[in-house]
């Protein structure tokens, strides 16, 4: 632009020396026209290059502005979480626990001898069913048949003494009515008979005690049942009683009705009542299930485990459920209406307690709940919630009480749905 200026200057020099010569002078012929003015060109370049100045500084700051508004928006985006919600699923009236059991036999008893012998022969081997009063077994025991001769014959002599005694009292009392004996002859025979007498009723019930032991010589099954073990055989030495030192002749089962032990959790306990329907299903059945009831409780909780042992009661005519098998036991309990379901990824663990996120006015509200059963992928919530609200599955570790949140899937009602 300087380089302009001068240029400008020196050609106004030169028209003013021109306009000098020309005064000075007559006009000439062969005079040149005069050159145009070069300003308004000026001028328009000068415009040019403050709008092209002017555009470059708008462009600059228009790019400024609009990356500024872009880094806005991108830290207003990562600083409100977006969230996915759940419609929390309502609890069944009527729910179903699996627990597993233990199936013991109605009745179980082990059969020990009661007198000493030898095994003469035996009636029944395992599996066989047997009805109460059946002969299972025979016990050869000469010894005691030994001893009940020789207390028969020791009664005997107490009889034949105590007659005696009793005959010689009558005499004695007679004579004392004509003053023929003393008074004290009199008493010592009375004291003898009654000795005697006594003598006769021990003899008796030695018989007795003996005549008994002899009747164990037969085995005879207590109830109906069948026999699962049998642990002697044919002149093995028997002797009686029972305890560890001594070894069991049969142990016989009633399998018409079993009885099934299972630990309730204390959370199902109050449900647990007696008269709860149940089924029991097996691995040895697929597909199979057999009926029960539960008919009583222990009423206590134990305090190594937690839980309540409860019997349930299977009916078994076929006899094909086996004492002591394993069994999971199917317990139909009540829930109450105003227990919800939720996904476990829904839990929020902090300090405080439990808790699940809702949103309320596109605000988080962390809300205690308290946990019911546990079903794998799903919690009931026994309290906290009322099933209306959605929860947020999934929340971010970051999530406090109040923070503002962006619903990513507002229309999700149930999870797992597509």
């Amino acid at each position: 632009m300087i380089h302009i200026e001068e240029t400008m200057k020196a050609e106004e020099s030169l028209e003013i020396e021109t306009h000098d010569d020309e005064s000075a002078g007559p006009e000439l012929p062969s005079r040149r026209p005069p050159r145009p003015s070069r300003a308004p060109k000026f001028a328009l370049v000068v415009v040019l290059v403050l709008i092209a100045a002017g555009a470059v500084a708008y462009k600059g700051i228009s790019t400024r502005v609009r990356a500024a508004a872009e880094v806005k928006a991108d830290t207003y985006e990562l600083a409100v979480p977006s969230v996915a919600l759940v419609q929390p699923k309502r609890s069944a009236p009527q729910a179903e626990i699996v627990l597993p059991g233990n199936i013991q036999a109605f009745i179980d008893a082990p059969i020990y001898a009661r007198t000493n012998g030898y095994l003469k022969r035996w009636y029944v081997d395992i599996g066989g069913r047997v009805k109460a009063g059946q002969l299972l077994a025979e016990i050869d025991t000469p010894e005691v048949d030994q001893q009940l001769q020789q207390a028969r014959a020791d009664l005997a002599t107490a009889k034949a003494n105590y007659d005696l005694a009793q005959t010689t009292a009558a005499r004695y009392e007679a004579l004392l009515k004509s003053d023929s004996v003393a008074k004290q002859d009199v008493d010592n025979a009375v004291g003898d008979a009654r000795a005697r007498k006594a003598m006769v009723d021990s003899a008796t019930d030695n018989v007795k005690r003996l005549e008994q032991l002899q009747s164990f010589e037969k085995v005879y099954a207590p109830f109906d049942g069948v026999l699962t073990e049998r642990r002697t055989d044919i002149g093995q030495l028997i002797d009686s009683g029972s305890g560890s030192n001594l070894r069991e002749l049969f142990h016989v089962a009633a399998i018409r009705t079993l009885r099934v032990y299972v630990n309730v959790p204390q959370i199902d306990s109050p449900a647990a009542a007696p008269g709860v329907q149940a089924y029991l299903t097996m691995p040895q059945f697929p597909g199979r299930r057999f009926p029960g009831k539960l008919v009583r409780t222990s009423e206590a909780i134990d305090q190594a485990s937690r839980t309540e042992l409860v019997e349930v009661d299977v009916d078994n005519p076929t006899g094909e459920i086996l004492p002591g098998a394993y069994a999971e036991v199917h317990l139909k309990l009540p829930s109450p209406a105003s227990t919800v379901i939720v996904p476990v990824t829904s839990l929020i663990f902090r300090s405080e307690g439990l808790h699940v996120g809702v949103v309320r006015n596109s605000r988080a509200v962390l809300v205690p709940i308290t946990l019911g059963r546990d079903f794998g992928t799903e919690v009931e919530v026994v309290t906290g919630l009322d099933g209306k609200e959605k929860v947020i599955t999934n929340p971010p570790d970051s999530l406090v009480q109040g923070q503002e949140v962006r619903i990513a899937e507002p229309g999700a009602s149930q999870w797992g749905e597509p």
